[in-house]
């Protein structure tokens, strides 16, 4: 049920004024008090507290008509409607300097007051309306640790809440009515060609504000933030203006950086802690390399001493002759991968080497291995193979190492192929083409495929794979992996289909062809 709006009339004339009562009743409306001065109708407005106010010009008393509605406006925000039968001009500019919801003169046609009446009411009721969403929107700035600043659509500023005010260092005062450029000065991380509030407004897009950007507040202070910037459309969807929500992100960062400080410290700790296992294992184990082949030769020793026959002797001089190989070799290994893990390895010395004839040399010992083993072992050299730039010592120490993990492991009647060709890599709009070495070392012998990302670790063996029994340190594969890096190369192994291959790519500063014509 709506309750009818109420009204107070203030009219001296005590006929036209019960006139006017009776047709308010009559179009619905409450007609709360009937006045005849300006002072009655002031001192009972509190008490009354009427909807509409509708006052005659002319009154009797000291105050008029436009006094009565100038108290009414500032003071109790009512709605004023006149009543008068004057139309001379500077009464007329006297009532509109006090922002009237209507004005009537007298004589007047029982509609027209009917119109002019609901039309102050509704205006009354969406002016306050937009107060309270005025009022609304003021306080929720207030409340919001963002800051806002809106601007118009020539890009000047028309409204900032507090903690605007705080990051920039402008007053709301100063700042209204300046380019919002001026007040808002961002640094983005990269270059661009406008500032983000002009992209809003030209392009009617929102415009993300990148973390790393930087506000420069009216002091010169850079204060990291982020956030947005949109444009504010009407509801035809016409740019109006744009709204930039921004924030203070130091504190944030702070804390992301204390983060990430803290999970790099624990990473570095846990990988502390695994280096101390691997230095651990690896003391372990080669404390275990080491001690085995001395036990070995104490027992040699302590046989050859009470030996009766030349021949156990010999048997026992034999063992430890080999013992103390490998104890050597153990050493020289070690002791090479210590210098390649450090970085005090020998600087690589190049020079030339000519392919064609330095690999049957470095393979002739294999050849008449592999014959002993009943293997077969081929050499393929590429016909355009030319003389490389190289390590010599390094790359012929990684191709023994190949090719003896070959002769180890291939049955007998397998085969063995050791073959090098050159490269040529592809020329691009940057870069000449370039000529690559590629050494591929292949074996009649497969690895399991849960072995194959093992081989490289210092000491691993494959099980049963030794088929000659010829042991070993487990350090091969992982001093070729070392090298082919100190020569700046790269080493690949597959296997698959009963075959092994070992393919080591050396870069156009190891490979560089040197003509021999």
């Amino acid at each position: 049920m709506n309750i009818p709006a109420k009204i107070l009339v203030v009219e001296d004339e005590g006929i036209v004024a019960k006139d006017i009562e009776n047709r308010l009743q009559k179009f619905g409306y409450h007609v709360c008090k009937t006045v005849a001065t300006g002072e009655d109708a002031i001192a009972q407005i509190s008490e009354l507290k009427p909807d509409l106010v509708l006052v005659d010009i002319r009154l009797q008393g000291d105050m008029d008509g436009i006094a009565v509605a100038q108290i009414l406006h500032h003071h109790f925000e009512l709605p004023v409607v006149y009543l008068t039968a004057s139309s001379d001009e500077y009464i007329v500019t006297r009532a509109l300097a006090t922002h009237p919801f209507g004005y009537i003169v007298k004589p007047f046609r029982e509609q027209e007051l009917k119109t002019t009446i609901e039309i102050a009411l509704n205006k009354y009721l969406v002016e306050q309306n937009l107060k309270q969403n005025k009022y609304w929107l003021r306080t929720v700035l207030k409340s919001i640790n963002n800051g806002v600043i809106a601007s118009d659509t020539e890009g000047k500023i028309t409204l900032m809440n507090p903690i605007a005010e705080a990051l920039t260092g402008w007053n709301r005062q100063d700042a209204c009515g300046k380019e919002a450029t001026e007040v808002v000065k961002i640094i983005p991380t990269q270059t661009i060609s406008e500032h983000p509030i002009q992209q809003a407004l030209q392009k009617g897009i929102t415009v993300e504000i990148s973390e790393r950007s930087q506000l420069i507040d009216k002091n010169g202070l850079e204060i990291p933030i982020d956030d947005s910037i949109a444009p504010i459309k009407d509801d035809r969807g016409n740019i109006v203006g744009t709204m930039l929500v921004f924030q203070d992100i130091s504190e944030r960062q702070q804390v992301e950086a204390m983060h990430q400080k803290q999970i790099e410290q624990e990473q570095m700790l846990v990988q502390m802690e695994k280096m101390h296992e691997l230095k651990d294992d690896f003391l372990s184990t080669v404390s275990h390399e080491l001690r085995t082949p001395i036990a070995n030769m104490k027992m040699a020793i302590q046989m050859l001493k009470t030996s009766p026959s030349s021949e156990k002797r010999q048997r026992y001089l034999e063992i430890l002759q080999a013992e103390c190989n490998r104890e050597a070799e153990l050493i020289t290994e070690l002791l090479d991968l210590q210098r390649l893990e450090t970085a005090s390895y020998p600087t690589l010395v190049q020079e030339a080497v000519n392919l064609q004839e330095w690999l049957p040399q470095i393979m002739e010992p294999f050849l008449i291995r592999a014959q002993e083993n009943q293997q077969l072992l081929e050499i393929r050299l590429d016909p355009n193979l030319s003389q490389i730039l190289t390590d010599r010592a390094s790359l012929e120490r990684a191709i023994a190492e190949l090719a003896n993990n070959a002769c180890k492991y291939t049955p007998m009647g397998g085969a063995i192929v050791v073959s090098v060709q050159p490269q040529l890599a592809p020329c691009t709009a940057y870069q000449l083409p370039t000529t690559r070495t590629i050494f591929t070392v292949r074996n009649q012998a497969e690895i399991p495929a849960t072995e194959l990302p093992k081989i490289f670790e210092k000491f691993y063996r494959i099980h049963n794979s030794d088929r000659w029994k010829q042991g070993g340190t487990g350090l091969g594969l992982t001093l070729v992996q070392k090298l082919v890096e100190h020569l700046q190369g790269t080493l690949q192994v597959e296997s698959q289909e009963g075959w092994t291959t070992f393919t080591m790519e050396l870069p156009d500063e190891q490979g560089a062809v040197i003509s021999d014509r």
